[in-house]
């Protein structure tokens, strides 16, 4: 849905990226003048889109007029020769949409360390520009994917404002911005500065939120536009306005988010991991992740075995400070830690380890953790790790 706001128009082909045959080459295009916004890997080895991303989005101030996605290869470890691939497929869409080559961001998706195949791009180009309309929604969607099984798509509106969004990124997704892409448009009329904030309030929480496999990835690209075709005055900080866009950019958000984590490679559960009682919302933040990311954690939530112990375990092993007497765990309603201390009857025929089992049948595992009565909170989606994983990933690069 990413071309429900007013003024956007996608595309996407297949243009032989990919063994598979499948779409592998997305375009999204906004009217002159739109704003953009990102969020990057914190990883310190950058792909090269990700590189020229934000070096262009700092040469023009926020202005950007198409994105270009190739699912199949990462760009990423491929040295100056990344760059330099990167650069030359850009400009050349540039060249057909008549826009500045700076007003053009890359993204990339794929294996890692191989080159992208720049000659087979350009040809597809003029076949995916003109492909490109604002019923193209669907096609890029399909275009960004790799290991999904299935497209990320969401939509919502705001005070006459529409909002929409597309996601990729079943697999190294860790918080931190960890192959995730994510695309969120609105036709809001918003500067590039105030954009900014925007993405940085409404998006980055929930796509810090979500980890897979707790591997942070070279090429997390979240690319927030705004193409200003609704026309009004301008969204600013402060504002119903912005209350209101705000809120529908965090249910997108929010909503592709979950559907990333559903999707996991190989996952059967998704663990919701709520965090509450810490010293800070950084402290809950850190708990939270620790039991998410524990692969104990993981593995017991995929064999229903509640096994408390590997949750007090990830979250002693936290680097938070916390009492462990203050400690108290629930499996959906099931409570299976009591102030630090997993009850006798977990180990007795009273059925508390069974119920516990039971709570863990649905697609969703809630966790609630309580670790005293700071005022830090925090929700941690993941999920749980499969046989499929470990298939997944070993025939990788097979």
């Amino acid at each position: 849905m990413i071309t429900y706001p007013l003024g956007f128009e996608a595309a996407g082909i297949a243009a032989g990226l990919k063994p598979s045959g499948r779409e592998d080459l997305a375009l999204l295009v906004a009217p002159p003048g739109a704003t953009a916004a990102g969020l990057f890997t914190t990883n310190r080895v950058q792909a090269a889109p990700v590189r020229l991303a934000r070096e262009r989005l700092g040469r023009t101030g926020g202005v950007a007029r198409a994105v270009l996605v190739n699912s199949g290869q990462a760009n990423a470890g491929t040295g100056e020769r990344g760059l330099a691939d990167a650069v030359a497929t850009t400009d050349a869409l540039a060249a057909l949409l008549g826009c500045a080559p700076d007003e053009v961001l890359p993204c990339s998706t794929g294996v890692i360390g191989e080159p992208l195949p720049v000659e087979a791009i350009r040809r597809a180009l003029p076949a995916l520009v003109a492909a490109r309309s604002p019923e193209g929604s669907a096609a890029f969607a399909r275009a960004i994917l790799t290991t999904d099984t299935v497209d990320k798509q969401a939509a919502a509106e705001a005070d006459g404002y529409r909002v929409g969004g597309a996601a990729k990124g079943v697999g190294m997704v860790a918080p931190h911005l960890a192959t995730m892409l994510a695309f969120v448009t609105t036709d809001a009329p918003v500067s590039a500065a105030d954009l900014s904030v925007l993405a940085d309030e409404a998006l980055r929480p929930a796509f810090e939120a979500i980890t897979v496999d707790g591997c942070t990835s070279t090429n997390d690209s979240v690319l927030l536009l705004a193409s200003g075709a609704a026309d009004g005055e301008p969204v600013v900080p402060g504002t119903p306005a912005w209350v209101a866009l705000a809120g529908a950019c965090r249910r997108v958000a929010d909503e592709l988010a979950r559907r990333l984590i559903a999707d996991a490679e190989g996952a059967e559960h998704v663990l919701i991991v709520d965090v509450e009682g810490a010293a800070s919302e950084r402290d809950a933040g850190r708990l939270a992740r620790a039991v998410a990311d524990s692969p104990l954690v993981k593995t017991a939530a995929f064999g229903r075995d509640p096994n408390p112990g590997r949750i007090l375990q990830a979250l002693g092993a936290a680097g938070v400070e916390l009492d462990p007497t203050s400690i108290d765990v629930w499996i959906a309603d099931v409570r299976v830690v009591e102030a630090g201390v997993i009850p006798p009857a977990y180990f007795g025929d009273d059925g508390l380890r069974a119920s516990a089992s039971a709570a863990m049948a649905g697609s969703e595992i809630p966790v609630r953790v309580r670790v005293g009565g700071g005022p830090g909170t925090a929700r941690v989606l993941g999920c749980d790790l499969t046989y499929g994983y470990v298939r997944i990933n070993g025939e990788y690069t097979t």
